[in-house]
């Protein structure tokens, strides 16, 4: 494949960091292309953190730039300064209780900063006339709704049918690269994943939350009675995916990203206490003294199930992490760096009282 060079949006964020080492680090070698810069915009919220970036300074291939998507003239001048040919948008806020809470801050980010995003990539697109350039928007599964318990998994032609302010907002981006596509054809590949876990998670999403309760010895609130269900993806798979789609995939299409792993929330949680009490023999939490059942929160849907089997049949993507592996190794990360942990609630807290 010819010399890369990336834009990221969202790279200071969860999966964003964990797809900038990735492109930086096996990328190469598994798939067999040459990344010649890696230019990271992030505009370092609550969610974004710098310090998840750390190994990358010596990097001189990385390039990070705190900004913000919505900033069409900041995302015109990095795509003509670093000659960028393909872009990789992860940026998005996406936490469901927050979008109850605070729903114009996720319209504006998901919604308008990904207008703002592909309309800059048009006209970058149409005066550089590369052939080769490409567009990627990462989704979410839950644009699709809500399923029943035996209802098939989502597929690439399910209905959109968003339940939050959250999933709205992405369903709305989706549905606005689209027409990218077919009103301008610009070069958009679209993904939509299952739930992510493992390096680098906000502590408020519920992995790392009950890794860290248990540790503590605290109560663990579920939602309900625990038996939503999700699949779940472990992020580095994932982030073979999302490189696989951009510069394999066909302009145009929709691929699912899954982890082929549909679990109740209530098993998850067990699950994650027996991987900690493995990591940490001497805690020995007992989940009977730890878990409580809180009020379910609106618009909960009840279930997520992801068909991966396209981008499986026609790139050759498959995941690789069992849910035991990954959840050996998220365990195993969030014991290793508990200062990174540490920062990130400090920051969280001073954030907090500075509102």
């Amino acid at each position: 494949m010819a010399d890369k060079r990336i834009l990221v949006t969202g790279g200071a964020g969860f999966i964003g960091s964990n797809l900038v080492h990735y492109l930086l680090g096996k990328a190469e070698q598994e798939l067999g292309m040459t990344i010649s810069k890696v230019v990271n915009l992030d505009k370092l919220t609550y969610a974004g953190n710098r310090s998840s970036l750390v190994k990358l300074d010596a990097d001189p291939r990385h390039v990070f730039v705190q900004g913000d998507i919505q900033n069409a003239e900041l995302v015109a001048y990095l795509l003509r300064e670093h000659k960028i040919n393909a872009v990789m948008h992860l940026a998005a806020e996406s936490h469901v209780d927050r979008s109850i809470d605070s729903p114009e801050e996720f319209i504006m980010t998901n919604f308008v900063g990904t207008f703002q995003l592909l309309d800059a990539a048009r006209v970058y697109h149409r005066e550089t006339k590369d052939a080769d350039f490409r567009f990627l928007h990462v989704s979410t599964d839950e644009v699709f709704g809500s399923l029943g318990p035996h209802d098939p998994a989502f597929s690439e032609t399910t209905p959109y049918a968003p339940n939050s302010p959250y999933s709205a907002s992405k369903a709305g981006s989706d549905h606005l690269a689209r027409a990218y596509v077919h009103t301008f054809h610009l070069p958009v590949v679209t993904t939509n994943c299952s739930n992510n876990y493992g390096p680098f998670q906000f502590p408020e999403k519920l992995m790392p939350l009950m890794i860290q309760k248990v540790l503590r010895g605290e109560k663990l609130p579920v939602y309900g009675d625990g038996s939503n269900v999700r699949d779940w993806l472990y992020v580095e798979d994932h982030c073979r995916g999302l490189t696989l789609s951009v510069f394999k995939g066909e302009v145009g299409e929709t691929y699912n990203i899954g982890g082929k792993c549909e679990m109740k929330n209530i098993d998850v949680v067990h699950a994650i206490i027996a991987a900690v009490n493995a990591e940490r023999p001497d805690l020995q939490r007992d989940p009977k003294e730890l878990i409580t059942f809180v009020k379910d929160r609106p618009g909960h849907d009840r279930r997520y199930a992801i068909d991966c089997s396209k981008i499986g049949r026609e790139l050759g993507w498959e995941p690789q992490e069992t849910f035991d592996s990954g959840m050996r190794k998220t365990v195993r990360w969030y014991l290793d760096n508990a200062e990174w942990i540490n920062e990130i609630e400090r920051k969280y807290q001073l954030q907090r009282l500075g509102n």
